[in-house]
């Protein structure tokens, strides 16, 4: 029977080899395990549950809660808990041990005073966005049984741009707006914090945060009008990837102005002149409309993730 214990310096490459046997449609590396589990300065070795027998590593399941604040201006969300990812080897499942890695993650948090523990939407090192049903069902299946509940279920959505050709009509949109006033553009240096602010304030601290990490302005593209941001899309801002999309945004007060659209489409034309193939990001909503952009946009969906919470 396998011993469920905190992770042990020596563990990252037995646990690295079992994760890519245990879900071999998401594979990960060293480097990523490095930076987004072992340096996140969240990270408590108690929290990461390791189930091994025999000497050898058969399955895992992280937890993990605020130590520092996701941006300036956030707190630590004192309430809510995390479980970015759980798994267990082909060969060690059937038997219980799925159940007890996630009850004992359970317990570390609620021992924490966590009351809402979410699966698996932990910013900014979420591995996938939630529960993938169709790829995972007996881990859907298993977190529904330990009382997680749906919250709501983004979707991945993926394009090719390999043909691309911005349409015509997004050209003299773009010619209308800026005969209104607006700059379509990299930002300067010297914009970027006013960037940042409006990404972390108008929608999440960690799109701010994203845009504080990237380090090639010419992957970012801004709408502006009488000195004021307005909009603004990239790429490669997650983890270096060229090819992921986003963040992306417009102003509430000038949605249905068509910035989305053109910020959309001039991102794409930069992907596709560095000689991208692929566009793609892991969270929208299928319904939104941004949903709807992306849809007309020629983005299919990909797949679909539940983000589900335990109450206490």
């Amino acid at each position: 029977m396998a011993t469920v214990r905190p992770f042990q310096p020596g563990d990252e490459t037995a646990l690295v080899d079992a994760w890519n046997r245990s879900m071999p449609a998401d594979p990960t590396t060293a480097g990523w395990f490095k930076d987004c589990v072992l340096l996140d300065p969240n990270f408590d070795p108690e929290g990461l549950r390791v189930a091994v027998e025999d000497d050898e590593v058969v399955g895992c399941a992280y937890a993990v809660r605020r130590l520092i604040p996701l941006a300036p201006g956030t707190d630590l969300e004192p309430d809510v808990g995390w479980i970015p990812f759980f798994f267990v080897v082909p060969e060690h499942r059937g038997g219980g041990l799925g159940r007890r890695l996630l009850q004992e993650a359970v317990a570390f948090l609620e021992g924490l005073g966590r009351t809402k523990i979410e699966f698996s939407s932990y910013t900014p090192f979420y591995v996938l966005p939630g529960a993938d049903a169709e790829l995972y069902p007996a881990g859907y299946r298993l977190l529904g049984q330990l009382g997680f509940t749906t919250l709501y279920s983004p979707v991945a959505m993926d394009r090719t741009l390999v043909g691309y050709q911005a349409p015509p009509e997004v050209r003299e949109l773009r010619e209308q707006r800026e005969r209104e006033g607006y700059d379509f553009r990299s930002p300067t240096v010297g914009e970027l914090p006013e960037l940042i602010r409006f990404a972390a304030g108008a929608f999440n601290p960690d799109w701010g945060e994203a845009i504080r990490g990237h380090r090639n302005p010419e992957r970012i593209v801004i709408a502006k009008k009488d000195g004021r941001i307005a909009g603004f899309a990239l790429y490669a801002a997650y983890r270096g990837i060229p090819e992921r999309f986003g963040p992306f945004g417009v102003d509430p007060e000038l949605r249905g102005t068509g910035l989305g659209k053109i910020l959309l489409h001039l991102t794409m034309t930069r992907m596709r002149a560095e000689g991208l193939h692929s566009s793609w990001f892991l969270w929208t909503g299928a319904t939104s409309p941004a949903g709807h952009l992306y849809t007309k946009a020629g983005y299919e969906i990909t797949r679909k993730f539940h983000v589900m919470r335990r109450s206490a």
